[in-house]
């Protein structure tokens, strides 16, 4: 299979303290979101930060791959819900880190119990590609181009 490559596009206006932005995903699923520093310290109403979308994500792939890795055991979930939680915390010595991800599952999955759903959705976890990306870091390359 070739390589799988997603993009998104966000514009910043101003400083970071009064500036505001927009984010907008490749596929369009996501259009114009509203972005600020106040929204992502603050948790303003109808604006996303990279927390929320971090945690949208990881909620998503995680989905994913818990439901493939029960199917592969051969138990087809009915349901599968997932929350995920990212912590945003202060660094020592200036500036932010993001600290933690919490995942919950919950689901219905006909003739599976407690210790076997644990031990898939564990199992999953160690298999979901983002859960990998933030465990063991990601290669980034960065391009910096000054225009006008």
């Amino acid at each position: 299979m070739a390589t799988i490559k997603r993009n998104a596009h966000v514009t910043w206006h101003g400083n970071i303290a009064q500036g505001s932005g927009s984010l907008t995903t490749g596929s369009g699923a996501l259009k114009d979101l509203n972005l600020s520093w106040t929204a992502r310290s603050e948790g303003v109403a109808g604006k996303t930060n990279p927390e929320e979308l971090l945690a949208a994500a990881h909620a998503e792939c995680y989905a994913m791959s818990a439901s493939g890795a029960l199917t592969r055991a051969g138990h087809t979930p009915d349901e599968l819900t997932v929350e995920a939680v990212c912590s945003l915390d202060p660094k020592e010595g200036g500036g932010f880190k993001i600290s933690t991800m919490e995942l919950h599952l919950s689901g219905r999955v006909p003739g599976l119990d407690q210790a076997e759903f644990a031990r898939i959705a564990a199992e999953a976890e160690k298999g979901c590609p983002v859960s990998n990306a933030l465990r063991q870091g990601v290669e980034i390359h960065l391009k910096a181009e000054l225009v006008g």
